[in-house]
């Protein structure tokens, strides 16, 4: 959580730059007013011959300090002619230099640094000159961020010298990787948070991953850590250089050990809207729909990586699709052994003497159908699985039953088919009736 921001007032606002143009102003001027700034009256068109120049002679490219001498009556000459000026960093001579918490001192010659323009000249502030005085008068003691920035900071550093500003704390951050080693992007897959959002990644473990990646916690080996512990454990002096890898596999197995671990109830929550999106779910459900919901996301859980597989999932659940249902290869190759059909036709006759199939009646008729067939272990449950599921592997029908025969008497948009229902329609699609 944050103590103040956009969308929390506090003493420091306002905080979007475009509301601060103001502020920035008025530090402009003072920096010109005591010749820490200068206006540089060079065009685009200059600046950029003077740039291919450096570049033929194998120069390092920087501003040449060409209008850093200008006399004050050459200054309002071009003033009064409504010559356009950007507004530049009077860079000292000398080496300036900072104590990163990753990557330890860094120091440059400023003689590098071309005299970095603060305004530009349409006078609207640069990117390093805004973030200097918002540091500055939001009392930022430390700045955390990428690696990429790494190059702004000595020139941010020269401005908060200026300013008579104190320099805050620095601590860059290495880039993240895909496991090609290249810099991450789409072709790795989801590389924003809304995007994992929308995939139903769980909060708590793309977290834990991240907070992960580029750092290492005290007890060597722990992987899976609420925020609160990576909150009281974290520390830059253990963040690591070298860039952090981003390996999915790994991010899906600490997603499916905090699916595992979440309560049923929590997680049928978190899921609800990947259902009503797949017209599985009325947008409102009553207590006995939701209790049943619950115990549907219980049994299936462990089979997913992300909650926008859950409705997936689901179909052995749900009616089937189409008329006829489709029956999997397994299950048509197990049905159509004399065995397996013998064992599916007596199931179906014993459960058409019960209007409703409790775990216990099941049992019952399991019995039956074992003595009537002859028929045991796989050579039973198989062909049992086949007919009930249209599936050869699945959840374990003693708790899929209960779930089809309650379902069966909800108002769902997308019918539940008790097992009467399930049966009939599976062997007749075998060509079995």
């Amino acid at each position: 959580d944050w103590n103040e921001g956009v969308d929390r007032d506090g003493d420091f606002g306002p905080y979007r730059q475009s509301e601060r143009y103001p502020i920035y102003q008025r530090f402009a001027q003072q920096l010109l007013e005591e010749d820490k700034a200068f206006r540089c009256f060079c065009s685009e068109e200059e600046l950029e011959r003077e740039r291919r120049a450096q570049l033929e002679r194998n120069e390092t490219t920087r501003y040449s300090g060409k209008c850093r001498q200008l006399s004050a009556a050459e200054i309002q000459s071009r003033l009064r002619a409504g010559t356009p000026y950007t507004l530049r960093l009077r860079v000292r001579p000398g080496t300036v230099g900072f104590s990163d918490l990753v990557f330890g001192k860094i120091e440059i010659d400023t003689a590098q640094i071309s005299d970095p323009v603060l305004l530009r000249s349409d006078q609207s502030p640069t990117y390093n000159f805004c973030c200097a005085i918002d540091d500055f008068l939001m009392k930022i003691t430390h700045v955390i961020r990428g690696d990429g920035h790494l190059s702004n900071t000595h020139r941010q550093i020269l401005i908060y010298e200026a300013l008579g500003a104190p320099v805050p704390q620095f601590a860059h951050l290495s880039t993240i990787l895909g496991p090609d080693g290249q810099k991450l992007s789409k072709r790795h897959g989801a590389t924003s948070i809304e995007e994992f959002k929308r995939q139903g990644y769980l909060p708590e473990a793309l977290v834990n991953y991240l907070a992960l990646l580029g750092w290492s916690p005290p007890n060597e080996g722990q992987e899976i850590m609420s925020l609160e512990e990576i909150a009281r454990q974290f520390d830059l002096s253990r963040v690591v250089k070298s860039p952090a890898i981003f390996d999915k596999s790994k991010l899906d197995w600490m997603k499916r050990s905090y699916i595992t671990k979440t309560p049923s109830s929590a997680l049928a929550e978190k899921a609800r809207d990947f259902f009503v999106s797949a017209g599985l779910l009325p947008a409102g459900i009553d207590g006995e729909t939701r209790s049943w919901f619950e115990r549907v996301i219980d049994l299936i859980k462990t089979r997913i990586d992300h909650l926008d597989q859950l409705p997936g999932e689901a179909l052995v659940i749900y009616g089937f699709s189409q008329d006829p249902p489709e029956i999997d290869a397994e299950a048509r190759r197990i049905l159509s052994t004399s065995q397996g059909r013998a064992v599916a036709l007596e199931f179906a006759h014993r459960i058409e003497e019960h209007h409703f199939l409790s775990v216990e009646i099941y049992r019952e008729i399991v019995r039956q159908v074992k003595a009537a067939t002859n028929q045991k272990g796989a050579d039973l449950f198989h062909p049992l699985r086949a007919v009930l599921t249209g599936r050869g592997s699945g959840p374990e029908l003693e708790k899929l039953i209960p779930l089809y025969e309650e379902g069966s008497t909800l108002n769902l948009p997308c019918k539940v088919m008790s097992c009467r229902e399930r049966v009939r329609a599976v062997l007749k699609a075998m060509g079995y009736t």
